[in-house]
């Protein structure tokens, strides 16, 4: 079955709706450039509020090591995914350090993209058109994935059973395309899950 994550969960009763829905993940956003940053404390919060079969993802651009292991040290987050220009190193680094899962996150432009995605030490892929543009790139490219990704960039509960249906993914990614006016909406992100659920293998 495809996994969900609904990222850029900002307040109490995001988890209060995701409890109802039991996505497999719920990202926090630790970019202090993003709109949907949130604090430490404030995640903290959050994975308390959670139910516990929901893991939580701290989604770092560029951030220093040692941030990244203080927040993994609280228990606020179950994976980390780095979003930025961190390169292999890096990753291998945190990897260590931190003892969790690591995504990471390629913009993907074409075929060079997937080639460079498929040498990183990730232990999973995140495959998007960029640092939370909401838009999506050309499918096609997934055609040369051989290992576990999730999707991201563009997907709303419309197109999403024709991602699932079409590639398979490990799992799907999704932030603005289950927003209304910034903040996430109920009511879509219940039809993205329920598609997923619906069309996944």
């Amino acid at each position: 079955m495809c996994k969900i994550k609904i990222c850029g969960i900002m307040r109490e009763e995001d988890c209060d709706v995701l409890n109802g829905l039991l996505p497999d993940y719920a990202g926090f956003i630790f970019a202090p450039k993003s709109r949907r940053y949130i604090t430490p404390d404030t995640a903290l919060a959050f994975r308390g509020r959670l139910d516990r079969r929901i893991q939580t993802v701290g989604v770092f651009v560029d951030e220093d090591i040692d941030v990244i292991c203080d927040i993994a040290r609280s228990g606020a987050i179950d994976a980390v995914q780095l979003h930025g220009s961190e390169p292999d190193g890096y990753v291998r680094q945190v990897k260590a350090l931190t003892g969790l899962t690591v995504i990471k996150a390629f913009t993907v432009r074409g075929g060079t993209d997937i080639d460079e995605a498929m040498k990183s030490s990730a232990d999973m892929l995140l495959l998007d058109n960029g640092c939370g543009t909401g838009e999506q790139f050309d499918w096609d490219y997934l055609e040369d994935v051989d290992r576990l990704y999730f999707l991201a960039g563009g997907l709303t509960p419309e197109n999403i059973g024709d991602a699932v249906t079409r590639y398979c993914p490990y799992g799907v990614d999704v932030s603005s395309g289950v927003e209304t006016d910034g903040a996430k909406d109920s009511e879509k992100i219940r039809r993205f899950i329920e598609t997923v659920r619906h069309k996944g293998f």
